[in-house]
């Protein structure tokens, strides 16, 4: 037997009817029949008796719906269908639409050449549809007679002029008017002041079950807990929506998340208000009133916090911070993340997250770490979900598997296909023994010589380009991201090299390696410009040791070279040259047992600085051009 069948329609519509009742305000006017249905505690009418189901059936051609059937058998109609369907229709009412509203030829008018069957039958709803609004609000409820399950139920459709979205779908009759009893308790829980208090044995229940969500959450059963959350955000229950939300972000979801009832809140907004604004600056465009919106209610306090998060965030200089030792293990994950170790990071984040401590009771998680430039690039699904499954804020249960690392801890990464194939040439220098900050000192001059904050490529690149007023063609000074490169090892790596010339190019080898060990590579294997190249230069103690460069189909060679980097191992067929340039950057990884970390790089935010010229200035007789802009 299934759901619709089984259904008690009428516990459900005297529980719906006496809560309607005890929701409306005294002495509030009221029509005759609302006063009626207020003092009998019933928003229906008399049960419809066989014969008129039979004639409306025989009136239609068509037998009714088994969930429609059934709720007739106990009510002949139903008032106040929600918040915008005043009257629905019994036995005498439902009749067939046949575009009595005339929305046929404008839903039919939005699709495109190219729609397709189904979306030209969705059109077609407005002609075939049986209507079941009598009184509303510009409200159309429509039961499909051709979108029929196997057992006979029609769906239901509604759609409001008013709002902004093409008809809401609902499975059945059954699933409707569970739909609009949920819309009714929505709209009653949002009343403003000097309205009753909407109290009954459903917002109770519903409200323990928020509660229960809750623990759940915090003992690290967030599955559960996102549907106990869902289901009392449909009746509109406090805290819900705020902390569903806050699941939902840590799952990397941002769409439709505000934090409502939460974020206002001056216990929580040090948390809740980072990841809020981070999203609206990401998609405001400078235009900060959508921010207002969702800081009603605020106090002068959190909506002046909220501005000033904003400012920092679009600047770059948001910096989360937590109590206790969970913030001491925050600033320690930064310093990891800060020079390319988010494996670390996380980790480092993770495994203090049980002497982690809650604002409040409704905070679920550490939250506004996510808007911090540094930690943010941590988060991905599946870390998100392991922070949640972790139990945390004094509830105990079982951990997670910790996620896998999400760098592979190598070179050879930098050969894989990257979104859109724009990865097809790059450098980086390796220094043995040294501090990434050291590195401007080795390979840069002048202002060049001091680190950028920490942000993403393209961003650094974007200051760099803004900031310079002078182009030469024979300059070549490479903006390079710095980190850790395993072990014992810095790098410095440049994403988008200028072209490779190899009559004028000058390995910056000898001048990292002062003192230490310094290892230069620079491929371009795959690229789509020019003949591909490779080169690889190693330095010790300021003096280059060997080196090679694969170019116009020729190698290039000097000292000696170690077997494992000889270059005839490699160069002897480049039909395919993702497989020569994985087996080179293997071979160089294993050689010197260094990686690159590649969530850092390509999702992350590193330090930046501009080296000195990667090219020999020009000879004598040799041309170039310099361009010079006046700002």
């Amino acid at each position: 037997m299934t759901d619709t069948m089984a259904f008690d329609w009428r516990s459900f519509l005297l529980r719906w009817s006496g809560e309607w009742a005890d929701s409306l305000p005294e002495g509030e006017t009221r029509s005759e029949d609302d006063e009626a249905a207020r003092r009998a505690r019933w928003l229906g009418f008399p049960p419809a008796s066989e014969e008129r189901i039979a004639a409306l059936e025989e009136r239609l051609g068509r037998r009714l719906p088994p969930s429609y059937r059934a709720f007739l058998e106990v009510s002949d109609g139903w008032r106040h269908a929600g918040g915008f369907v005043w009257l629905l229709a019994g036995t005498e009412d439902a009749h067939w639409h046949r575009d009595e509203s005339g929305l046929a030829d404008m839903f039919e008018g939005y699709l495109d050449e190219d729609a397709g069957p189904e979306e030209r039958q969705e059109a077609d709803l407005w002609r075939r549809g049986l209507q079941l609004d009598v009184e509303s609000d510009v409200t159309h409820v429509l039961m499909d007679p051709e979108d029929v399950d196997e057992d006979g139920e029609w769906a239901v459709y509604t759609w409001s002029s008013w709002r902004a979205a093409p008809p809401e779908r609902h499975a059945d009759f059954l699933a409707f008017m569970r739909d609009m009893y949920r819309q009714f308790h929505s709209l009653r829980a949002h009343r403003g002041d000097g309205e009753p208090v909407f109290a009954n044995d459903t917002t109770r229940e519903l409200d323990a079950l928020v509660e229960e969500a809750r623990t759940e959450a915090l003992r690290g059963g967030w599955e559960r807990a996102v549907k106990g959350l869902d289901e009392a955000k449909g009746y509109g229950r406090p805290r819900a929506a705020g902390l569903g939300d806050q699941i939902r972000r840590l799952l990397g979801q941002t769409s439709m998340v505000y934090y409502d009832g939460l974020v206002t809140d001056p216990r929580y907004a040090p948390e809740l208000l980072p990841p809020l604004v981070a999203e609206h600056a990401a998609h405001s465009y400078r235009d900060d009133s959508t921010l207002g919106f969702h800081l009603r209610g605020a106090d002068e306090d959190v909506v002046s916090l909220a501005y000033a998060t904003l400012e920092r965030v679009r600047g770059g200089t948001y910096r989360y911070s937590a109590a206790g030792p969970f913030g001491e293990a925050v600033e320690r994950a930064r310093g990891l993340a800060r020079w390319g170790d988010t494996d670390g990071a996380w980790r480092t984040l993770i495994d203090a997250l049980s002497v982690w401590e809650p604002l409040g009771p409704d905070h679920l998680a550490p939250l506004g770490w996510v808007a911090d430039p540094l930690l943010g690039p941590l988060l991905t699904p599946e870390r998100g979900r392991e922070l949640l499954s972790t139990p945390r804020g004094g509830q105990a249960g079982e951990g997670p598997r910790p996620t896998a690392g999400i760098d592979p801890g190598d070179l050879v990464w930098l050969a894989e296909p990257d979104p859109g194939n724009n990865r097809t040439s790059y450098r980086f220098v390796l220094v043995e023994g040294v501090e990434p900050e050291e590195l401007p000192a080795r390979l840069a001059d002048g202002e060049g010589s001091v680190l950028n904050e920490p942000m993403t490529f393209w961003e650094a690149r974007h200051r760099s380009s803004h900031r310079r007023t002078e182009f030469s063609s024979y300059d070549d000074r490479a903006l390079m991201a710095v980190g850790r490169a395993g072990a014992g090892w810095s790098f410095a790596f440049d994403g988008e090299p200028a072209p490779f010339d190899r009559r004028r190019f000058v390995s910056p080898a000898a001048a990292a390696g002062a003192g230490t060990r310094a290892v230069v590579v620079w491929s371009g294997l795959r690229t789509w410009h020019g003949q591909p190249f490779f080169h690889l230069s190693v330095a010790r103690d300021g003096a280059e040791q060997y080196s090679f460069t694969y170019a116009d189909g020729e190698v290039h060679r000097s000292g000696e070279i170690p077997r494992a980097l000889d270059p005839s191992r490699f160069f002897g067929d480049l039909a395919d040259g993702a497989a020569v340039e994985r087996s080179l950057l293997d071979a160089v990884g294993r050689e010197f047992g260094a990686r690159l970390p590649r969530h850092a790089i390509v999702n992350g935010r590193l330090h930046t600085f501009a080296t000195r010229s990667w090219t020999r200035p020009p000879r004598d007789g040799e041309t170039y051009a310099v361009i010079r802009m006046h700002l």
